[in-house]
């Protein structure tokens, strides 16, 4: 596509030819985007974004203006891919990546040219740089294309990259020392104003969220109800008494905990502490919990269920407490091998055992744990596993030299490098039956049709058993009945606990009703 970049020299004046380089060329190029292929026009936009970065000669007033015409031209079609991405667990890998890559090859290369055009600003500017006066807008979308890209960074569950947060702290520097940090200004595809320190605290909030436990989905939620409840945060130079969070503007270094102070003080440290931020997270969560609707003056950029919005409110108002949650159980290190297979229907043939305790041809891979608890174990991979593997994965786990099968959930999943994973994995039961079930209301119990069911036996409510249902299979008005020892057992359906794009959990009551 731009080998005519190079061939179309010399038919405007000006010290690049490059086409971007003549504003009537610009009007042109973005005119003639594809308006109903979102996947073709941002390969468009980015690409013309990607031929600038080695046209040395190219105006930096001139490059600043097309990267800000570049990102509004972007802004409808990634909007859009984002919410295909967001179903991606529905996705094959190959478009999940595709999508991502896009995506995330835009914001890199978008902050990379405003970092540049930030490099040449002047008091007094001569031929080649920019006045100080374009500080507020352009320092306000180098910080948001750089949290972008952290943002897509999370998507992918890293790795995530320390050293983009110099280049953040910078941004927010040169903002402070022009005397503009707070100056607002408006932000492509945002309502309202915004400012270089708000868009900072947003990032530097979201960064301590912690939200590796979360969702894609989730996360632009969380993303969202950052920014609705930020003015409720406190942002200070200073530690205060109840400060949680602390960064330094001119460190790669990611926002860290306040657990102890830092070693010295420096005028570049910035600290957050909740304030009235954690409490109107918890209103909103007691609204929710009592039935009530998400607020129509919150912008969550769509209609989500309150259950949804509920769930990552939780998240956040735990992360972002004035004391964040502390490790439930005690890790303690260890080295050894467990076998792990994915999935509702591998997990029900293992714990069937009608075909031994290793079936074979059943897809088995090999992970490393480096910790346990009693909530779980850590885990270590050097080869990624296949599309399967994403936050809230079902999978079934046999320690090394043991002959029982535990099941879990995959709670965390972070990637330390493109070859390298880490995933956090809560166990759900270290007893479980493998069932077929029947809906009870169906006339006939012999014809009725079966679906497999796991019924997870330690961890429940007196009389009670949690089961895990394929995706779609739990309604709150039917009773399952199953054959177990000769007896019919009927379990009442109490609450969903839990849904993923792969299965349910749930609660039932438990009852024997007869012989079978």
């Amino acid at each position: 596509m731009f080998d005519k970049v190079a061939t179309l020299g010399g038919m405007w004046g000006g010290k690049s030819d490059h086409p971007l380089a003549n504003p009537r060329e610009m009007r042109r190029i973005l005119s003639e985007l594809p308006k109903d292929n979102a996947f073709k026009a941002q390969d468009e936009i980015t690409g013309w974004l990607e031929s600038l970065a080695g046209i040395d000669d190219f105006p930096v007033e001139r490059l600043y203006e097309v990267a800000q015409a570049l990102e509004e031209a972007a802004y409808p079609h990634l909007k859009r891919l984002a919410r295909e991405y967001f179903l991606a667990a529905r996705l094959s890998r190959s478009e999940e990546k595709r999508l991502w890559s896009i995506n995330y090859g835009f914001w890199r290369l978008l902050s990379a040219t405003y970092e540049r055009c930030l490099g040449q600003v002047a008091d007094k500017p001569r031929a080649g740089e920019l006045p100080s006066s374009v500080l507020p807008p352009l320092t306000v979308r180098l910080i948001a294309a750089l949290g972008a890209v952290l943002k897509w960074e999370q998507f992918h569950y890293g790795p995530m990259r320390a050293e983009l947060w110099r280049p953040l702290g910078q941004a927010l520097l040169a903002a402070e020392v022009a005397e503009v940090a707070d100056k607002a200004v408006p932000l492509v595809g945002k309502t309202g104003m915004t400012s270089p320190v708000a868009e900072y605290q947003k990032v530097m909030i979201f960064q301590a969220a912690s939200l590796g436990s979360l969702l894609p989905l989730e996360i632009e939620i969380a993303e969202r109800l950052i920014a609705h409840f930020l003015s409720g945060f406190v942002f200070t130079r200073n530690a205060l008494i109840d400060s949680v969070y602390w960064s330094d503007l001119e460190l790669a270094q990611p926002p860290l905990r306040l657990a102890r102070m830092p070693a010295c003080a420096t005028p570049t440290q910035r600290f957050i502490k909740p304030a009235g931020a954690h409490q109107a997270m918890l209103a909103l969560l007691d609204t929710l919990a009592r039935g009530g609707d998400v607020p129509a003056a919150m912008d969550l950029g769509g209609q989500y269920h309150p259950k949804l919005v509920a769930r990552v409110l939780k998240h956040l108002a735990s992360y972002l407490a004035p004391i964040p949650p502390q490790r439930k159980h005690d890790r303690h290190r260890v080295k050894h091998r467990m076998s792990v297979l994915h999935g509702l229907v591998n997990a029900f043939v293992v714990f069937s055992g009608e075909f031994g305790g290793r079936p074979a041809g059943l897809p088995v891979e090999s992970w490393v744990v480096e910790n346990v608890s009693r909530g779980g174990f850590g885990a270590v991979f050097g080869d990624v596993p296949g599309e399967w593997l994403r936050v809230g994965a079902l999978i079934a786990m046999q320690p090394e030299g043991g002959d029982n099968w535990l099941i879990g959930v995959v709670r965390r999943y972070h990637r330390e490098s493109e070859n390298e994973a880490r995933v956090g994995i809560e166990v759900l039961s270290r007893q479980a039956n493998a069932q077929e079930v029947r809906v009870r209301s169906a006339s006939s119990y012999g014809a009725a049709a079966t679906t497999p069911a796991l019924l997870l036996l330690d961890g429940n409510e007196a009389g009670e058993l949690r089961v895990i249902l394929p995706y779609g299979d739990f309604s709150p008005r039917e009773s399952l009945e199953y054959a177990a020892d000769g007896q019919r057992v009927v379990l009442d359906p109490v609450t969903l606990l839990e849904q993923t794009a792969d299965y349910e959990l749930a609660r039932y009551r438990r009852s024997v009703v007869g012989v079978a």
